[in-house]
C-alpha cells in the first residue's frame, strides 16, 4: 500500500508541474499588454513602462520569468498583482474559504440526495417514482447554472421576496457573532440550490445504473439462488461495489471545487475564487492567473491520489495492478 501511495504522490506531483509549465505558456501567449491596462490606453511614458516590466519581471525572457515564478511559488510566493498590487497569496486566502463553503457544501447535498434517489429508483426500476425523479434528473442536468441561478433569484428575489440576492452577509446589518453566521446560511441557500440541484442528476444517473449493474451480476444471483436476505446482500454486496463510479465522481467535483462554481458565484455576486479568476482574465493579471491556477491544479492532484486511495481501500485488486 505504502508503494502505491508514493507512486500517486510522484504522479501527482508531475502533474502539477507539467500543468505550471502549460499554464506559463498559455498566458503568455495570450494576447494583451497588462502594462498597458495599468497605465491607460491615453498614456504612452517609456520610462513608466520599463518601472512597470521591471517591477512585475516582465522585462526577463520567458525562460527567466519561468524559472523565478516556479522557484518563488516552491516558497510559497505567488507574487504581486498587477491589478490590485496585493501578494496573490493573501487574495486567495480571503477568496478560497467562501468557495469551498460554497462548492462542497453543495458537493456534499448533491453526492448524499442524488445517490440515495438513484439506489431508491434503481430498486424501483419501472414504477412511476422511478419514471418521476429520472425525468427531473434529465430536465435539471439540462439546465444550464446561470440560468437557472437566474431563475430562482426571479422567483424568490423579485416575486416572493423570501431570499436576499446576492453578496455573502448583509454589509449595512453588520452582523456579529451568531447574527452573522445566520446571515451567511441564508445568503447561501440560493447559490448552494442552484449548485445542487445542477450537480445531482450525475450523482443519480451513477447510482442507479452501478446499482442495476452488480445487481445484475452472476454472483448477486447466486447468493440470492442460496437463500440469503435481499437486505444482507445489497449491504454487503451490491452497495460496497456499485458505490466506487460514485466516489470517483465526487472526487473530481471537489477537485474541480474552484472553477466549477464561477458562473454561480458571479450569478449571486459571490465573494470566492471564481469572481477572482474572471477579473484577473478580464484585467491580464498574470500573477493572480498564476497563482490560481496553481492552486487549481494543486487541488485537483490531490483529490486525484485521495479517490485512488479510497479506491485501493474499497478494492484491494487496484493496488496491485
Amino acid at each position: 500500500m505504502s508503494r502505491f501511495v508514493l507512486r500517486r504522490l510522484i504522479s501527482g506531483f508531475l502533474t502539477v508541474l507539467t500543468v505550471f509549465v502549460i499554464n506559463f505558456m498559455i498566458i503568455q501567449a495570450a494576447p494583451g499588454d497588462p502594462v498597458k491596462t495599468i497605465m491607460g490606453k491615453e498614456t504612452d511614458d517609456p520610462q513608466l513602462r520599463m518601472a512597470l516590466e521591471a517591477k512585475f519581471g516582465l522585462d526577463k525572457p520567458w525562460p527567466e520569468r519561468l524559472w523565478n515564478q516556479f522557484s518563488a511559488a516552491m516558497q510559497g510566493d505567488l507574487g504581486t498583482s498587477i491589478i490590485y498590487n496585493r501578494p496573490v497569496g493573501d487574495m486567495i486566502k480571503e477568496r478560497v474559504l467562501p468557495t469551498v463553503l460554497l462548492g462542497l457544501t453543495s458537493a456534499i447535498l448533491a453526492l448524499v440526495i442524488g445517490t440515495a434517489l438513484g439506489i431508491f429508483c434503481a430498486r424501483r426500476e419501472g414504477s412511476f417514482l422511478d419514471g418521476l425523479f429520472s425525468t427531473v434528473s434529465y430536465t435539471l442536468d439540462a439546465m444550464p447554472s446561470f440560468w437557472l441561478g437566474l431563475m430562482l433569484i426571479i422567483l424568490f428575489c423579485s416575486q416572493l421576496r423570501w431570499l436576499p440576492a446576492q453578496g455573502m452577509v448583509n454589509v449595512r446589518a453588520g452582523y456579529e457573532g451568531w447574527d452573522k453566521v445566520v446571515d451567511v446560511l441564508i445568503h447561501m441557500i440560493l447559490p448552494t440550490l442552484t449548485l445542487t440541484l445542477i450537480s445531482m442528476p450525475g450523482y443519480f444517473r451513477i447510482a442507479k445504473s452501478s446499482i442495476q449493474q452488480v445487481t445484475s451480476e452472476d454472483f448477486i444471483l447466486t447468493l440470492r439462488a442460496a437463500g440469503i436476505d435481499d437486505g444482507k446482500i445489497f449491504r454487503k454486496y451490491i452497495f460496497k461495489n456499485a458505490i466506487l463510479p460514485t466516489i470517483t465522481m465526487f472526487g473530481i467535483t471537489l477537485a474541480f471545487l474552484i472553477t466549477g462554481v464561477t458562473l454561480v458565484e458571479i450569478v449571486f455576486s459571490w465573494p470566492g475564487m471564481g469572481r477572482l479568476t474572471m477579473t484577473a482574465i478580464n484585467q491580464l493579471d498574470y500573477p493572480t492567473l498564476m497563482g490560481v491556477y496553481l492552486i487549481m491544479s494543486i487541488s485537483v492532484a490531490v483529490m486525484m491520489v485521495v479517490v485512488d486511495i479510497v479506491y485501493a481501500l474499497f478494492d484491494p485488486r487496484i493496488r496491485y495492478n
